[in-house]
Formats: C-alpha cells, sequence, structure tokens
C-alpha cells in the first residue's frame, strides 16, 4: 500500500510540475523547447549508464553464472529489451531536434516499432517473472511440472512474438502524412488515434500485466511473510525485495505514461478543446515518456537482487551438499 501511495504522490507531483506551466496561445514552440532539453537531460545518461549496467548484465547471467534457470532466462530477455530501447534512444534525441525526410520514412517506421516492441516486451516479460516467482512460492509441488528454463525459453519466444505482431499498427503511424518532412516519434496521423487501438493498448499493454503482477506480489508476499519460522528466513527476504524492486519499476516507470497517452488521446478525441489544457497535457506526455524509458536503468535493481539470490542459493547448495555428505559419512561410520 505505501508503494501505491508513493506512485500516486509521484504522479501528483508532476501533475502540480505541469498545471505550473502555462502559456498564452496554441503553440506548442514552449512545450517542444522544454521537452527537448529534457530528452537530452534524461536520455544522455540513460543511454550511457543503461547500456553499461545492460551488457554487466548479460555478462553476469551468461558467463558469470553458467547457470540457467528460469530467473536468469527472464532477466536475460529483460536486459535484451532493454538494450533494444537504448539502441533507438540516440535516433529518438535527434529526430526530436531535426525534421527527416520524407524517403526515410520506413527507417522511421521501424525504429518506432523496435521502441514500442522493446517498451511493451519489457512490460511482459516483467509480468512473466512476476508469474513464474507465484508459481514457485505459492504452488511449490505444481512449480515441478509448471516450472523449467526450457519452459521459460519458450515463453521469452512467444513474448517476442507478440509484441512484434501487436506493434503492426505503428507502420500507420505516418500514413497520411503528405509533406517533404516528417517528425520521427512526433506527429502521428490520426489513425494511430484510433479508439480501437488505444484500449487495446491500454488494456492490454499495461492494465492486465499490472493487474497481474499486483495480484502475484500481494500473493507472493503474504506466504513469504508467514514462513516466519522457516530456517530460510534470509532467503525470503531477499525474495521479498526482489518482488518489491519489481513492482517499484513497473508502477513508477509505466504508470504515468500511460495516463499520458490516454489523455493525449482524450485530446484527440476533442474532450478537451483550451489551448492552455492541451499544451499542459502535452507536456505532461513528454515527461512521462523520459520518465519510462529510465526502466533500462532501473531494472538493474532487479538484476542486483536476482543476482544476489542465486549466488546466495548456490552457496546453500554447496553448504546442505557439504552437510548431507558428512551425516551420511557419519551414519556408515
Amino acid at each position: 500500500m505505501r508503494l501505491m501511495e508513493f506512485v500516486f504522490l509521484m504522479n501528483l507531483s508532476i501533475f502540480r510540475l505541469w498545471s505550473c506551466f502555462t502559456m498564452n496561445n496554441c503553440s506548442y514552440d514552449a512545450v517542444n523547447t522544454f521537452a527537448n532539453s529534457l530528452q537530452l537531460v534524461v536520455y544522455i545518461p540513460t543511454f550511457a549508464l543503461g547500456l553499461i549496467l545492460n551488457s554487466l548484465a548479460l555478462f553476469v547471467f551468461c558467463i558469470q553464472l553458467r547457470k540457467w534457470t528460469e530467473s536468469t532466462i527472464y532477466m536475460t530477455n529483460l536486459s535484451l529489451m532493454d538494450l533494444l530501447l537504448l539502441l533507438s534512444l540516440p535516433f529518438k534525441m535527434h529526430a526530436s531536434q531535426n525534421e527527416w525526410s520524407v524517403n526515410k520514412k520506413m527507417f522511421c517506421t521501424f525504429l518506432e516499432s523496435l521502441y514500442f516492441v522493446s517498451t511493451y516486451g519489457s512490460i511482459y516479460t516483467i509480468m512473466c517473472i512476476s508469474i513464474d516467482r507465484y508459481i514457485a512460492i505459492k504452488h511449490p509441488f505444481k512449480a515441478k511440472v509448471l516450472r523449467s528454463p526450457k519452459k521459460a525459453l519458450i515463453v521469452c519466444a512467444v513474448i517476442w512474438v507478440v509484441v512484434w505482431t501487436g506493434t503492426s499498427p505503428v507502420y500507420s503511424f505516418h500514413k497520411d502524412k503528405d509533406a517533404n518532412l516528417l517528425r520521427c516519434f512526433h506527429g502521428f496521423s490520426e489513425e494511430s488515434w484510433n479508439p480501437a487501438v488505444i484500449i487495446n493498448l491500454e488494456i492490454f499493454g499495461f492494465l492486465i500485466p499490472m493487474l497481474v503482477m499486483v495480484f502475484c506480489s500481494i500473493q507472493i508476499i503474504r506466504t513469504l511473510k508467514q514462513s516466519q519460522r522457516n530456517p530460510d528466513m534470509q532467503n525470503n527476504k531477499t525474495c521479498i525485495r526482489i518482488i518489491y524492486a519489481n513492482l517499484f519499476v513497473f508502477l513508477v516507470s509505466f504508470t504515468p505514461s500511460h495516463l499520458g497517452i490516454y489523455l493525449q488521446f482524450l485530446v484527440r478525441q476533442n474532450y478537451f478543446k483550451e489551448c492552455n489544457t492541451t499544451e499542459k497535457i502535452s507536456l505532461f506526455v513528454q515527461i512521462t515518456m523520459c520518465l519510462a524509458n529510465i526502466t533500462c536503468c532501473l531494472d538493474a535493481i532487479c538484476y542486483y537482487f536476482i543476482t544476489k539470490e542465486l549466488r546466495s542459493s548456490s552457496k546453500d547448495n554447496i553448504r546442505r551438499f557439504r552437510s548431507h555428505r558428512v551425516n551420511t559419512i557419519m551414519t556408515e561410520v
């Protein structure tokens, strides 16, 4: 509940900043100027730090640990999604400052598709991490049947197929633009704000994964807290920290941005017509989208806890093996 209150207060503070940004006419030049400066301030360190952290994460999971479990497979997939998002950021920064020639429309559309694939691929991967944890902790006997590294690989492959297929509407985002120049990642066509597209985006791209994740997280935390007398209590605390980290990253990164998308949809449907209101919503969207892209660095919290848990688990297994071996020898004697 405290985490939910924090996210609510954070959204409220963004709205207050948004409300303080007032202009006298319907020109979006001031909003764009501020957003361009904000993107440079946020995206440059995000790109540099995210590239380092995710590269290190892949090195740790693929080379150092040398143990493919369900957790490492999902976290490797999440790291790949983050790297995919990072690759689109330099082009996104360039497009925010410059207009592109119309013959680069297909390349622009490919970059936009890459951006949405990585964003919603991350959302579904984080959701699958929660489901995997829920099965392992809440239903340990069924976990032997439902969980395996092979099944985790299949789930990750399905995520890639689903998000690539689901982003097909992106190729119509600049369909009605006949000018010689285009703004990549900006100036989407009216077709892109079709109610069916936005409703599916909000429900299947955010609300359902969020509800699944919140449900799984609550159930896992309750189960772990009920096992206070468990000798592996330290591992339980580590697992709880992982759950909180996943939930924190998800809510902080994606809740404001999807709220912004919904508000912009209402603007396109003429529910908001006042210049002052539409300008503030435009600013809110720009700020929250920058916030959503920081997830590339926030996921490193999950990497840290997962690695710590795996190393702790490996040490415990070694201790148990040695203890079992000593007991066996003593029994034989």
